[in-house]
């Protein structure tokens, strides 16, 4: 079973640790399975200077989260995490974990939200504090192939196909999308990438008003290789689930193989 949290993260990460705890507390009892995280579930900071701070002190929380995953026997999808780099800034990680706390795959942000958007905010420039990555990731597990995207990334159908071609059949998408372009673009971008490269997508969202500041979109959602919504979870805090069946995702792409008919593989990412 795959379940995505839905969070509303402050500023302080050993409060944020201690709402992941609760919420743990209240997961179905079926195993294997498979937790997944929001993006900037860690830390939801004022600024890319103190998420920084948090950043330098990963390994801290990294253990913590694989304690997690060994206490509740679930595998967990943390994603993101920031990692200090060499260059004065920080990766947006998303990391999966197995049941015995090991770290199985770590995929770094490739797309940076530069954007201006007519929300309260009104100018994000994420690439300020942040460093992007260049790796593609896909992992087998006890789920499915899965492969690891955040957030922006969602807007980059070249790379949810590069993952389908890497062997994908669930798609993560850990997110914090702003209530504007939430509203707008959700649910259709996540049903097309779902539709396009014939996997489930799980995203799992922040919600609400944040101590930051900011507003977040909610709408934590769970959608089929054929594009149908399994669950959705509008607003507040906590958590929805399915069953991948991957023998019908198989069956889809069997019957309609998508991906050998592509003409353009050369020219996507």
């Amino acid at each position: 079973m795959i379940v995505a949290l839905q969070m509303c993260s402050g500023l302080c990460a050993d409060g944020n640790m201690n709402q992941l705890r609760q919420q743990l507390t209240t997961l179905p009892a079926i195993r294997p399975l498979l937790v997944c995280l929001p993006e900037s579930f860690l830390v939801f900071a004022n600024s890319g200077h103190e998420t920084l701070v948090v950043a330098k002190q990963s390994d801290v929380y990294q253990q913590q989260l694989s304690e997690l995953c060994r206490q509740h026997d679930i595998w967990l999808a943390a994603g993101t995490v920031p990692i200090a780099t060499e260059h004065g800034k920080y990766f947006a990680t998303s990391l999966l974990f197995n049941e015995q706390g090991e770290v199985l795959a770590q995929y770094n942000k490739m797309h940076l939200f530069d954007v201006d958007v007519a929300d309260g905010t009104g100018a994000y420039r994420e690439s300020n504090f942040t460093e992007a990555g260049s790796d593609i990731v896909v992992v087998d597990s006890p789920f499915g192939k899965i492969g690891l995207t955040v957030c922006y990334d969602l807007r980059f159908s070249g790379l949810f196909s590069a993952l389908q071609r890497a062997g994908a059949e669930v798609i993560l998408v850990p997110s914090a999308f702003t209530t504007i372009t939430g509203a707008a673009h959700w649910q259709p971008l996540l049903t097309a990438r779902a539709i396009e490269t014939q996997s489930y997508v799980i995203a799992a969202a922040q919600v609400g008003q944040h101590e930051n500041g900011r507003a977040t979109y909610g709408h934590s959602i769970i959608i089929s290789p054929w594009g149908d919504v399994l669950s959705e979870l509008a607003n507040g805090i906590g958590f929805i689930g399915c069953q991948p069946d991957l023998n019908r995702l198989h069956a889809i792409r069997r019957d309609m193989p998508v991906q050998s008919h592509q003409r353009f593989r050369e020219h996507l990412l």
